[in-house]
């Protein structure tokens, strides 16, 4: 940020590009009229001619792949999650368009307790929704909230992170080529200015950010009186029981902890694991994540990518700082690394770690494991509920039996068994954030479509008597 004006910039070798180019109020105000304009003609539509739109805008995006993987990677500085991020939208809108037709269906009559009235429902799609989303998958966590309040049949104006908006251009180009989504849907640069004006301009808000501005969200959201989903910031822990396979376990825990360079909210933060299994654990997962390199210099020359936001670097930096002061032990990694002109943190297994280190506590966004000793899982559980965060953890045990009886006394709202962050991959169960994680209605499965409609029923009397309790 320069004199007020958001700097555009490449996350591997630090050059500027460009200056961000937010709309002005004025062009903010009227891009959210010309949508709401817009959004009684596509809610009108049968929701099976909605899909149909979903469908092909997915060919769209499916023939732009190349071009939308490369703004991407501008954007992030790695490459596989960039082409898994398209991969994940495109099944999305596949997903989507399957369901919400039987989703948007409605109930069958149903006969009051009162004789002769009956009842019918129907859903009512909030006209105008906000997507604030954040810069680790900007693709994805920009179109997760987006499209299925569209097959709900509401128009979406929605602002990616200022740090990554490349792939706005060649996103919005291919859903110019959809004649019935495309003016139902607008997609803009900004800052956290252009994100405040938006909750302004909305019916509902879906938000995916950290906990500090996540409460801002919420509290502009109140203000204007409009109901706000919030998905925020999560410190995700893995408890190892003995018994568990401890070479699937590591290599779980490892990607778990490290895929996207640890940029994501549902990472393995903190690893837990019983006293008769934690050698063993800890001497594969130091000896795998060793094999681990950079993606440097080209992004496919290696696994771990560079750290997107650098404000996000200097997290990184104090959590080990902190760590190492207060006696953690580096087992592989443990240092930043300039590299490019681009900041880089080398996979770290830290042991001798406690609870009263920002590591094991706040949210640390890299590619740091930390690993802390159990003495058996009541203990592990204590620990892993001594947090203010609660979006998901996971939970390795000799079978799923065992693995369930640990997750069922988890306060989170997603329990990956014998595997860790499933949720990026399998969007069908419904699920909550606990504690500080979010708010609002589940973004996964049935529910996430339901969130952008409101209930309306009809209360239908076909009897032909006066009702008992006229004057």
């Amino acid at each position: 940020m320069t004199g007020g004006t958001y700097q555009v910039r490449d996350p591997r070798t630090g050059e500027i590009h460009r200056e961000l180019c937010p709309p002005a109020p004025a062009e903010l105000a009227e891009a959210a009229a010309r949508l709401r304009a817009a959004q009684p003609r596509w809610a009108a539509l049968p929701a099976e001619r909605r899909a149909a739109a979903l469908l092909t805008w997915r060919e769209e995006i499916a023939g732009a792949q190349d071009e939308l993987v490369a703004a991407l990677t501008s954007d992030t500085g790695r490459l596989t999650e960039s082409v898994l991020e398209v991969g994940s939208v495109l099944g999305m809108l596949e997903r989507w368009a399957g369901q919400a037709p039987e989703l948007l269906t409605p109930p069958p009559p149903l006969q009051a307790a009162i004789p002769g009235i009956e009842i019918r429902g129907a859903g009512v799609p909030y006209p105008l929704v906000g997507v604030i989303s954040p810069w680790n998958f900007p693709l994805l966590l920009g179109l997760i909230d987006a499209i299925p309040a569209l097959a709900a049949g509401c128009a979406v104006l929605a602002k990616p992170s200022e740090v990554t908006p490349r792939f706005i251009a060649p996103l919005m180009k291919t859903a110019a080529q959809v004649p019935d989504l495309a003016d139902v849907i607008t997609m803009v640069e900004g800052d956290g200015a252009t994100g405040a004006s938006i909750v302004r301009l909305v019916d509902a808000v879906a938000f995916t950010g950290s906990v500090p501005t996540g409460r801002i969200v919420a509290a502009a959201a109140a203000e204007a009186f409009i109901p706000a989903f919030l998905e925020l910031g999560g410190k995700d822990p893995a408890i190892v029981l003995a018994g568990a396979d401890l070479d699937r376990a590591s290599s779980s825990v490892l990607w778990g902890a490290t895929a996207n360079a640890g940029q994501s909210c549902l990472s393995i933060e903190r690893v837990y694991v019983e006293e008769a299994a934690y050698e063993e654990f800890l001497d594969l997962l130091v000896r795998k994540a060793g094999r681990l390199t950079l993606a440097y210099p080209g992004p496919g020359d290696g696994q771990i990518g560079p750290l997107i936001d650098p404000a996000q670097a200097a997290v990184i930096e104090r959590h080990l700082t902190d760590a190492l002061e207060k006696g953690a032990t580096v087992r592989c990694g443990g240092r930043m690394e300039r590299l490019g002109g681009g900041r880089w943190c080398l996979p770290t297994v830290l042991t001798d770690v406690d609870h009263g280190m920002l590591v094991m506590t706040e949210e640390t966004f890299g590619p740091i494991v930390p690993v802390m000793r159990v003495r058996d899982a009541d203990h592990a559980v204590e620990l892993a509920n001594d947090s203010s965060y609660g979006l998901s953890a996971a939970v390795f045990a000799s079978d799923s039996a065992s693995a369930l009886s640990v997750a069922d006394r988890l306060l989170v709202g997603a329990v990956s068994v014998n595997d860790s962050g499933l949720t990026a991959f399998v969007h069908e169960g419904e699920k909550n954030s606990f504690n500080s994680s979010g708010l609002g209605g589940s973004r996964m499965g049935p529910a996430s479509l339901s969130r952008f409609l409101r209930r309306r029923s009809y209360l239908i009397n076909n009897s032909t008597g006066p009702d008992p309790w006229w004057h």
